[in-house]
């Protein structure tokens, strides 16, 4: 008898390492969402033309203005060329100029945050599997709702 419950016990061991391995490993592959203020990058490059508003090893994101609004946003890899980038929209302020740096909107109380504001958010994932979004004023872009999908920030 002792030797068939160690034989069950060792089966259901396995089979429950088995059943939640592939969860943690999901987990474990969680990739960072980096929330950049695309207007302030761009502030003094309102002209119309084609501006690089930042660099991330090896990546150059650049910003076609039109008009003085966001017409097309580029991501380009030194190696692998144009990047494919995904665009987002939300009502949520996520990123925020203080100074020099940006600040997560979300650290600030509620009355310092635009809801009424619906922002456009420009990505592209890094090689690390980091998602870098660049954010926008939905009046800032031309033709913001079109190919925009709802963001859904991390948890």
């Amino acid at each position: 008898m002792n030797m068939n419950f160690s034989r069950r016990l060792l089966t259901a061991v396995v089979v429950i390492f088995g059943v939640f391995a592939p969860v943690n490993a999901a987990v474990a592959a969680a990739k960072a969402h980096h929330h950049h203020n695309g207007h302030q990058l761009l502030a003094a490059n309102k002209t119309d033309g084609h501006h690089v508003i930042d660099k991330k090893g090896h990546y150059t994101t650049a910003v076609d203005v039109k008009g003085g609004k966001v017409a097309g946003f580029h991501v380009v890899h030194d190696t692998k060329g144009e990047i494919p980038v995904t665009k987002y929209k939300t009502n949520k302020k996520l990123a925020q100029a203080t100074g020099s740096h940006v600040t997560y909107a979300s650290f600030f109380p509620g009355q310092d945050q635009d809801m009424g504001t619906v922002y456009i958010g420009y990505a592209y994932t890094d090689d690390y599997g980091n998602e870098e979004i660049y954010w926008f004023p939905y009046d800032e872009v031309i033709d913001g709702d079109t190919g925009a999908v709802e963001y859904i920030p991390e948890s």
